[in-house]
């Protein structure tokens, strides 16, 4: 449901700002639940980062060695220092927020951390995160140089936000392999959510994911609490209900979305409602053509069968039919050790393959993968094993 946005909401939304710059100043405990991370990736970060640090999770466990990490409101960047660390030196790590506070906070420690790593590898961008293509430091430079003073100057500025997208983008497309981002997401207007959404799925590569911790509701939060300032600024009342949460990845585009923690008892409660840290990581690559190549993949279980996110349904210990992109999906996370993979014995080679009708969800015949003259017959084999016989 859509909802109309009020003076009283414009107030919410612009506290998000001062609080947030008030608090890169001084400690602000209100603004966060609490977290545990590895001590050992804490040693190199100042304590200055540490103490201003506003976050409901730790999506850190999700990166891999060598990846371009993007955080989304990456404020003091602690989360980026962590990042940094577990990338290594062939990784890189950008940071986006749109605080200047914050980003002044992140940015005086970088030489300090770069220098006890041993490399520097993390860079602070100037942006909106629901905007990740518009530079704000690039946007400030065209202002200063052509003012906005009439009608015509703003028609001349939505030009060059567009020229700026286009030409010099904050994150370029498909260039990113893990997005992070820590209690921030619920601070982005309801107007700009899908947005949010579309442009974590822009900026990741095929085979990327993003982890994402966050404030979630159990229940819809009223209109009347989205319009408190402090209880928007605060992480609460703009909190997705957790249903739709996963649902936004789901439109945008993302597979195999999984919530990977979630706070038993709720960080707090206003009216009855419940609000809580979840943990969610979503993939991107199920975008494509799809091949018929001969392949099934059937379901180890223990349910009966299982449903994924295009409606393909898989009956467990059933050989169903699968393209060619569903099939190397399947054996990659997070459906890793779920389904067993069967090749057909003739393999089709990708040139020759005719479209697949994803539509539907068949079972494949047996006969299908070995071919209708397959005859033969084998002897019993010495052992299955290296320790000796079968029986």
């Amino acid at each position: 449901m859509k909802i109309a946005l009020s003076s009283d909401q414009h107030v919410a939304e612009s506290s998000v700002y001062q609080r947030y710059a008030a608090a890169a100043q001084a400690v602000e405990p209100a603004l966060c639940c609490p977290v545990e991370y590895s001590t050992d990736l804490l040693k190199v970060i100042p304590q200055e980062i540490i103490e201003r640090d506003y976050g409901c999770g730790d999506p850190t466990p999700y990166v891999r060695s060598g990846e371009t990490v993007l955080d989304l409101g990456s404020g003091g960047g602690k989360l980026c220092y962590i990042a940094a660390q577990v990338v290594g030196p062939d990784g890189r790590v950008i940071g986006v927020d749109c605080n200047r506070e914050m980003l002044g906070l992140a940015r005086k420690h970088a030489p300090a951390v770069a220098e006890q790593l041993g490399y520097a590898n993390v860079d602070f961008r100037y942006g909106l995160i629901q905007d990740l293509a518009l530079d704000l430091d690039q946007l400030a430079g065209e202002l200063s140089e052509h003012p906005v003073n009439d009608p015509a100057g703003y028609l001349a500025l939505r030009h060059t936000e567009e020229r700026l997208r286009r030409e010099q983008p904050l994150v370029s497309d498909d260039s990113v392999d893990c997005v992070l981002s820590n209690c921030v997401l619920n601070l982005v207007r309801q107007q700009d959510r899908r947005q949010l959404f579309a442009e974590i799925f822009r900026v990741l590569r095929r085979g990327g994911r993003a982890a994402i911790s966050d404030i979630v509701s159990d229940e819809s939060v009223p209109e009347r609490l989205q319009q408190d300032p402090e209880l928007w600024s605060g992480c609460i009342t703009g909190a997705f209900r957790e249903d739709e949460f996963l649902k936004a990845f789901e439109d945008a585009g993302f597979h195999g979305i999984e919530i990977v923690k979630r706070q038993a008892e709720p960080w707090r409660t206003v009216e009855g409602i419940e609000f809580r840290s979840v943990t969610v990581v979503a993939h991107k690559g199920k975008q494509g053509p799809c091949l018929e190549r001969g392949q099934a993949v059937s379901y180890r279980g223990p349910f009966k069968k299982v449903q994924d996110d295009d409606g393909h349904t898989y009956y467990r210990g059933e050989r169903m039919a699968v393209c060619d992109k569903t099939f190397k999906l399947l054996q990659q996370e997070p459906y890793t050790n779920m389904f067993d993979a069967i090749e057909p014995r003739k393999v089709v080679p990708l040139e020759d393959a005719e479209p697949f009708d994803c539509r539907r969800s068949a079972r494949r015949h047996p006969r299908e993968t070995k071919g209708l003259e397959y005859h033969a017959t084998t002897g019993a084999t010495d052992g299955c094993n290296d320790e000796g016989p079968c029986c």
